[in-house]
């Protein structure tokens, strides 16, 4: 495959392109400034964007109906995780009925690429992508969630519940 290039005179110069980028971009300002209604931009923060429910969002630490962490430390999202930002200490539990559970969950959300990979690892439903988008921060410090964050944030309301059902599981055997 060959590229035809005109060798005339005005290709040759730069301001001919550079009065068409002005042209198009002054065009588009006008028409932007005289039709307002039909802008393709939202007033933040007034005006929120809804999302759809399968947006993924902030991670959130599931609980149980006790108020306890769901998770059970068996390692499996944060293998799964290919930015590696999940980091897991786990320790005995005192309940012989439990095997294990962590004592030290954090996600760094800088290296996080909300790929989901986590949630879709977690056989206990666990670890979920929540419908939270909006992250301020001060320094990269506070982008380091820890179970207080993930799992009891005010915004959680005491925690969103998991799904799986305890006594069912018991009952099953499992």
């Amino acid at each position: 495959m060959s590229i035809v290039q005109r060798n005339s005179e005005v290709n040759k110069w730069y301001l001919p392109g550079i009065i068409g980028g002005l042209f198009i971009t002054g065009k588009h300002l006008l028409t932007n400034l005289l039709n307002r209604k039909k802008m393709p931009t939202l007033n933040y923060p007034e005006e929120k964007h809804e999302y759809s429910p399968r947006f993924k969002g902030n991670h959130v630490l599931t609980v149980k109906k006790d108020g306890s962490l769901r998770c059970t430390a068996c390692m499996l999202c944060a293998t799964n995780c290919p930015a590696q930002c999940i980091t897991i200490v786990a320790a005995e539990h005192d309940d012989p009925n439990v095997e294990k559970y962590p004592i030290n969950y954090e996600i760094d959300m800088l290296r996080c690429i909300f790929c989901g990979f986590c949630e879709e690892a977690c056989p206990v439903d666990a670890i979920r992508m929540g419908p939270e988008w909006q992250t301020p921060g001060l320094s990269g410090s506070t982008f380091s969630y820890d179970i207080q964050r993930l799992a009891y944030r005010p915004q959680l309301k005491g925690g969103i519940q998991t799904y799986v059902d305890d006594e069912e599981r018991h009952k099953a055997g499992i």
